[in-house]
This record gives structure tokens, C-alpha cells and sequence, in this order.
């Protein structure tokens, strides 16, 4: 008799345990896309405005409009990622357009790193980088709470490493 299913545990009618990412991976995108299309903007205005005259400024909106279309398209393509922990392998799932599935068996893994740039830091995300034999199959999971980055690395490594020991 099944009691309750824990993290990584599923039923053959459930299906795996999605996790999503935080919300703060998408605030840091959003961020940098209002710093860097906002610097676009007046990088192509500012010039445009003092030699060609102030009618050829107004293509400095394109960029302000690309923030409207960029804001939209991250939100969605945030909402797409996810990963499951399963019995015998990590599922990592993404795309909009083109739906991705990546299936990492624990066996495979060889090297399991947590990574974090500075604006990563910033925001106090953490990345969870995935290395196997075969290059094709390495996988990312982006925007992780720093513990949750690491009690993820420590898990994959054990399972790991049980699972390739009788290899």
C-alpha cells in the first residue's frame, strides 16, 4: 500500500513531479532586457536625432517597442521550463515553439556543477550544470535558488554515483 509520494517518486497516472522555475529568474531577464534595449534605443536616437534630425529619431521606438514583444515572450518562454526528479533519471522540459525534453540518466552523469554569474548573484540565482559522455545530452537548469541549486547538485551526484557503480 503507496503511503504518499515524495519528491522524484511518481505513479504511472500522475506522471512525474514538475518543478518550475522561480520568479526571479524571470525579473532578472526582464531587467536586462529593459537595460539593454533601453541602451539600444538611445544609442540608435540620440545619433539619428543630432545628424539626420529629429523625424529619423523616432526609429529609437523599435527598441522600446522590442521591450513590449520581449516582456511578453520571456514571460512565456519562463513559463515553459521545468524539471522532474524521477527514479532513474532527471527530466528537464522546455520551449514554446519547440517543446524540448531532456532525459539525463543518473548512470551518465559525470560531472554536476552549480554555476552563478554576478547578476545571478545579484538576484540570488544559481544554475545547475549537467555534464554526461555524450556532449548531446548535457542539460541546464537556470535560475535556481542558490540552496535549492545545491541540495539538487548533492542529490544528482549521489544518485549518480549509485547508480554507476555497478558499471
Amino acid at each position: 500500500m503507496e503511503t504518499g509520494s515524495t519528491v522524484g517518486e511518481e505513479t504511472a497516472a500522475d506522471g512525474p513531479v514538475w518543478t518550475g522555475l522561480p520568479p526571479g529568474l524571470l525579473r532578472m531577464r526582464r531587467l536586462l532586457l529593459v537595460v539593454w534595449m533601453g541602451l539600444a534605443a538611445v544609442a540608435v536616437g540620440v545619433p539619428l536625432g543630432l545628424f539626420a534630425g529629429p523625424g529619423w529619431a523616432a526609429f529609437a521606438l523599435l527598441p522600446l517597442a522590442g521591450i513590449g514583444w520581449g516582456w511578453v515572450l520571456l514571460g512565456r518562454n519562463w513559463r515553459s521550463w521545468r524539471y522532474a526528479e524521477r527514479a532513474d533519471d532527471l527530466l528537464i522540459s522546455r520551449g514554446v515553439l519547440w517543446r524540448e525534453e531532456t532525459v539525463v540518466p543518473y548512470g551518465r552523469m559525470q560531472l554536476v556543477e552549480v554555476t552563478s554569474g554576478p547578476v545571478e548573484r545579484h538576484f540570488g540565482l544559481a544554475s545547475v550544470q549537467l555534464h554526461t559522455a555524450a556532449a548531446a545530452t548535457d542539460a541546464t537548469v537556470p535560475g535556481l535558488d542558490p540552496a535549492e541549486a545545491e541540495r539538487l547538485r548533492d542529490r544528482l551526484t549521489a544518485l549518480g554515483e549509485a547508480r554507476s557503480a555497478g558499471l
